[in-house]
């Protein structure tokens, strides 16, 4: 049987958006049949353009995504799915300058040790989602504020394993009040420690809601809420770098802040399954660990992230562990770190 070409590959392709929307499918495509896959697209995601060029601008864009979306699944052995998502009218360099902006010390010593390091009753697998210590999955939005949700995650696990009570803490305050860090511009999670810490805690989300993912910009410190403090934390701790078996050994107590290389069109447009890249080791982005799993032929780490639900699975990215390499896949093991209560 010949080869498709590459208009009957994207007649099928838009069938298949079409029908996986729930769209009708007519018989006889219009000039551009894709137009209505984007449109489509555009009205599930809520997206508004301001004028008929900025729209043709972003079909373009939305355009080469899909391309790049359906050659991923050509890819034999491929262990992950790739799909259509929130950022799908982006360009890889528009969705790294807005969502990958975690902000690296030049200089930063970290520790060669810490207290489960060595600990040997390390399970095979752990999920802190189904042990209670893990919020619903949230949307950092059109703001560079993934430290500070990187952060808030693996303080609301340690309070919650230490008190029985999972409360879902404030972004917003660390993104208005910390000053070591550049709100929508960026951060870095051992700083947010620290802030949290000199404040004598932070409060909960529900008394300091979250705006930056409207605004895109951090907002006047709210000094009045900075003395509610809903959970504190002694202290923070960095984990044994450059060892994916360290990490796991924290992991195996709590969950952890890390920071990734995110930046490839892969990630961005991940669906499901056991990521394997391709990905640096160039860290741009702040999540937390929050289990992982030795079972099976692939081992793999569950990593929440702060850009909604529909992203990944269900906002979840499964990474693939015990990597050939000691910086872990995407450099997970690099920059690990947690607080302590």
């Amino acid at each position: 049987m010949a080869s498709l070409s590459f208009f009957q590959s994207t007649t099928l392709l838009v069938l298949t958006i079409l029908v996986s929307y729930g769209a009708f499918v007519p018989k006889v495509f219009a000039n551009d049949p894709l137009m209505s896959a984007f449109e489509k697209w555009a009205g599930d995601f809520g997206k508004n353009y301001k004028s008929d060029t900025e729209k043709l601008d972003r079909f373009e864009v939305f355009k080469a995504n899909l391309q790049f979306i359906e050659s991923m699944k050509n890819q034999p052995g491929l262990t992950y799915t790739v799909g259509l998502n929130q950022f799908a009218d982006l360009t890889n360099s528009e969705f790294v300058a807005k969502y990958a902006t975690l902000t690296l010390p030049k200089k930063q010593k970290r520790s060669t040790s810490h207290a489960h390091a060595n600990l040997t009753s390390a399970p095979s697998s752990i999920d802190w989602r189904s042990l209670g210590a893990v919020t619903p999955i949230k949307d950092q939005g059109q703001c560079g504020s993934c430290w500070a949700f990187s952060a808030v995650a693996a303080i609301e696990g340690i309070n919650q394993i230490k008190t029985g009570t999972l409360i879902s803490l404030s972004e917003q305050e660390l993104v208005d009040c910390d000053t070591t860090c550049s709100a929508c511009n960026g951060g870095y999670m051992d700083y947010a420690f620290q802030w949290v810490i000199q404040n004598g805690g932070i409060t909960t989300e529900a008394d300091y809601g979250y705006t930056s993912g409207t605004t895109g910009t951090g907002g006047t410190c709210n000094t009045a809420k900075t003395g509610n403090h809903a959970v504190t934390i002694a202290g923070y701790t960095d984990v044994t770098t450059y060892s994916e078996t360290s990490l796991m050994n924290a992991a195996a107590v709590q969950p952890i802040s890390v920071a990734i290389a995110a930046s490839g069109s892969a990630f961005q447009f991940y669906s499901g399954g056991i990521f394997t890249g391709p990905c640096t080791t160039k860290l741009d982005h702040g999540v937390t660990v929050v289990g992982y799993n030795n079972t099976g032929s692939t081992h793999y780490w569950i990593v929440k992230n702060s850009w909604g639900t529909s992203w990944g699975e269900s906002g979840y990215i499964r990474m693939l562990k015990d990597y050939s390499k000691t910086s872990g896949l995407c450099g997970i093991a690099i920059e690990p770190s947690y607080p302590t209560k």
